[in-house]
């Protein structure tokens, strides 16, 4: 079990400009084979969060997994795909899948072969030589092959057409071991609404909402209808705008 107690991230020049903390007080707690989604606008602090929680950021509280601090001694537990591409781009595709079996004891490779040959990525050309998609693709195969416990995911479909997206869902599902968690943060929220099994709203840097897609299917809320009525997402805002700029003369 991941959980997450009164964390708090302050960027010192954020706080002199806007006068706020990038995360206030959150509190979360995600049990194993979970597939969260983590929602919110710009600036939320869905990011902030998910390097708090693999410890890249500083913040105060306290973050544990299993009861155990998150140290080096359980951070291969986690992992990590993000569109920022943390990669060697010199190395190929191949060097990268040995250098995670050396490093990772429990790298899955049958997983790693089946997600390749999915995606249609080449196995000896250098990262470098990679589309955007491509990278953002081959971040989130070694995210699911590391042997992870929980797999953090930021915005991973960027640059992605819809298809390979919905197809990967799909995939994802079906490969996905019970002890499997998935936390994944993305602006795609209507189509993902199949997969997640939560929904978590963040806010401002605070938790404004934390629901069960089996509650809101039960209730026959759309997730995306939760999330406007959790934010007061106001119906009328673009005439509203539109009005305001043309003087109502459109």
């Amino acid at each position: 079990m991941l959980e997450i107690n009164n964390v708090s991230k302050h960027y010192t020049l954020k706080q002199k400009i806007y006068g706020n903390d990038a995360l206030k007080q959150i509190d979360l707690t995600i049990g194993s084979g979970e597939i969260v989604g983590l929602f919110g606008e710009n600036g939320a602090g869905k990011t902030t969060l998910m390097k708090c929680i693999l410890g890249f950021l500083p913040y105060q509280g306290q973050i544990t997994l299993d009861g155990a601090p998150i140290t080096h001694s359980n951070i291969e537990r986690l992992s990590f795909a993000t569109s920022e591409h943390s990669l060697f781009p010199n190395l190929t595709a191949e060097a990268h899948r040995q250098f995670y079996q050396e490093h990772f004891p429990r790298f899955i490779d049958k997983r790693f072969t089946g997600l390749m040959d999915f995606f249609e990525l080449p196995m000896h050309k250098p990262l470098r030589g990679f589309s955007t998609g491509q990278k953002n693709q081959f971040e989130v195969i070694l995210a699911l092959c590391q042997g992870a416990d929980y797999i953090l995911m930021d915005e991973p479909f960027a640059g992605n057409d819809i298809f390979n997206r919905e197809d990967f869902y799909k995939v994802l599902l079906g490969i996905l071991e019970p002890n499997e968690t998935i936390l994944l943060s993305t602006h795609l929220i209507e189509e993902v609404s199949n997969f997640i099994s939560r929904a978590v709203l963040i806010r401002q840097g605070q938790i404004v909402g934390d629901v069960m897609a089996a509650e809101l299917e039960e209730s026959g809320t759309p997730l995306m209808a939760y999330i406007k009525q959790t934010y007061h997402y106001s119906a009328d805002r673009v005439s509203r705008a539109l009005d305001d700029i043309t003087g109502g003369e459109v």
